[in-house]
């Protein structure tokens, strides 16, 4: 069996840094009037009648595998996935990006298909790129880096925090497009390293090889959120499934629980990872598992949110909120995980 923790990377380490940072940082939420706390999935800044919401984020380890595909138009567009959805998660609508992209030496080919997907993300999500910065960093980085900043702007009135979140509620989840950009690092060891497979080798019953699989770029949500919360509707809370996997959900108000028992299958490349020894509880806790943005609605206005999310993406009720802190999971080998 294999954990992430032993491909390289700690969740419970991360976690713990994280904190150590945040404890040290929170301080400076004086200066300014903070809406939500520095654990959301994007920050907000009071500016008059609205708000200012903010996201930082990057592309991760899947650059190695846009590396060993010789690949770089698709990077872009995780990236400003990863940003975006964020800033979803509080009501906002993303506005504008700035973009950072680090070299160990500059690579004019590399940076023009790079640039093709930060085009097609930003054309998708209807925000503008209004700058960015680029560094050659030898013995510092490897290759190269992509992150970005992104801002949006939501009516302080229509701010979602997932303090209205009760038990009872329904979880609504959002199909994602496979493995997106999280995890990529246990991935990378289950097939590559333990099961011995290529980026050329194919995917069960498809035409599709796994280098393809792997690089599909992140499901960005801008549209079926933003028309979504245009429809008045009571939204109660909006998670971005990204590295945690369910446990995403845990980051939206406490004293709470969910209880998922309708997961739709998995994609293929989940089942992959998870025949190479990953156990399913590491799985649930690393990956979305198919369901890559979840929506959080009052029992009475549950189906008609999910009726309108599927005219944009096709959408599910998972499961529901319940009283008790915990998140349990019905798998898709039909056993139960508690988190």
């Amino acid at each position: 069996m294999v954990t992430y923790s032993e491909s390289g990377v700690d969740i419970d380490l991360e976690a713990l840094t994280v904190s150590k940072l945040a404890s040290k940082l929170k301080p400076t939420l004086e200066y300014r009037n903070i809406i939500t706390d520095s654990g959301h999935f994007a920050a907000l800044v009071e500016l008059g009648d609205k708000a200012i919401a903010m996201s930082t984020d990057g592309v991760g380890s899947k650059i190695l595998v846009a590396k060993m595909m010789e690949k770089y138009d698709t990077v872009g567009i995780d990236m400003i996935a990863m940003v975006v959805n964020d800033i979803l998660c509080v009501g906002a609508e993303p506005i504008a990006l700035v973009d950072y992209l680090a070299v160990e030496e500059p690579d004019p080919k590399v940076a023009e298909e790079i640039a093709d997907g930060l085009v097609k993300g930003a054309t998708e999500s209807k925000i503008a790129i209004i700058g960015g910065e680029t560094a050659s960093l030898p013995g510092i980085v490897k290759d190269f880096d992509l992150a970005g900043t992104g801002i949006g702007f939501v009516d302080k009135d229509k701010i979602i925090t997932g303090a209205d979140i009760q038990e009872g509620d329904i979880l609504i989840g959002l199909r994602s497009s496979g493995i997106h950009s999280n995890g990529l690092s246990l991935a990378r060891r289950a097939i590559f390293e333990d099961g011995g497979f290529t980026v050329d080798d194919k995917m069960p019953n498809s035409d599709t090889t796994i280098g393809e699989e792997l690089l599909k770029p992140t499901q960005l949500y801008v549209k079926a959120i933003i028309d979504l919360l245009g429809q008045g509707f009571n939204i109660k809370g909006l998670a971005h499934m990204t590295g945690g996997g369910v446990n995403n959900l845990s980051r939206l108000k406490d004293g709470i629980g969910f209880e998922i028992t309708d997961y739709p299958e998995p994609q293929d490349i989940f089942k992959l990872i998870y025949q190479q020894g990953v156990p399913l509880e590491e799985m649930y806790k690393v990956f979305n598992m198919g369901i890559g943005f979840t929506v959080i609605a009052s029992p009475e206005e549950a189906d008609a949110v999910l009726e309108a999310l599927n005219k944009n993406i096709e959408s599910y009720i998972v499961g529901k909120v319940i009283g008790e802190e915990k998140i349990v999971v019905k798998t898709f080998e039909g056993t139960e995980i508690t988190y």
